[in-house]
């Protein structure tokens, strides 16, 4: 079983667990002061794994099925033997690192709650972006696909914009900085643990697109 499949169904088991048990949603979602007079770290992890309702969680993994399957796969071609670790590892670490810039700026809110695999998965989604710039994806509301590398300019221009304006209760910003975290992880583990040239790979591929017009 992939490391994608076993990641969507503990995500799975879990946040329905939580949607009936109050304990357990609140026990794992990220609550900074628990962090920050608590020391509960772990909140930045297991608030990845309980989400809001049905409609938040299978959105979520439906777009982890989708991206992650692809980014395993590329990961092993890439990384060979440490494939799977590399991609276990930036899922993991992802759901801490998007939420750092969150944290900073609500460490002592009492009233700022965030849940959900967004970030880590907005990571799975622009790694698989960086590796195939060329892919046709497509925004809910504008019905017509655009190529990878374009459709991640706009997702980081639209987050920010949302992320700046506020008034949702969507982390935008764990969007963001979980898509750039993303990009940077890979960026640095092909330089570390493989000869593939990531961005000089990402580079000749849209080249060459461009080159067509």
């Amino acid at each position: 079983m992939s490391i994608t499949l076993i990641i969507i169904i503990i995500t799975c088991l879990v946040s329905i667990s939580a949607f009936s048990n109050e304990k357990i949603y609140n026990d794992l979602i990220f609550y900074p002061p628990a962090v920050t007079y608590q020391r509960q770290w772990y909140r930045f992890f297991s608030c990845g794994f309980i989400h809001a309702d049905f409609l938040h969680l299978i959105f979520n993994m439906y777009a982890l099925y989708l991206f992650g399957q692809a980014l395993e796969q590329d990961f092993m071609r890439i990384f060979h033997e440490k494939g799977k670790l590399l991609y276990l590892a930036l899922y993991i670490s992802s759901l801490f690192f998007c939420l750092l810039p969150t944290y900073s700026k609500h460490k002592n809110d009492s009233s700022y709650r965030s849940l959900g695999a967004s970030g880590a998965v907005s990571a799975v989604i622009f790694a698989d972006i960086l590796l195939d710039p060329l892919m046709n994806l497509q925004f809910f509301f504008i019905p017509i696909p655009i190529k990878g590398f374009i459709f991640g300019i706009l997702y980081l221009a639209i987050s920010s914009y949302l992320d700046k304006r506020g008034g949702s209760n969507i982390n935008h910003s764990a969007h963001i900085w979980g898509a750039l975290y993303g990009l940077a992880f890979l960026v640095v583990a092909g330089y570390a643990f493989s000869d593939y040239l990531v961005l000089h790979e990402f580079i000749e591929q849209v080249q060459a697109w461009s080159r067509r017009f």
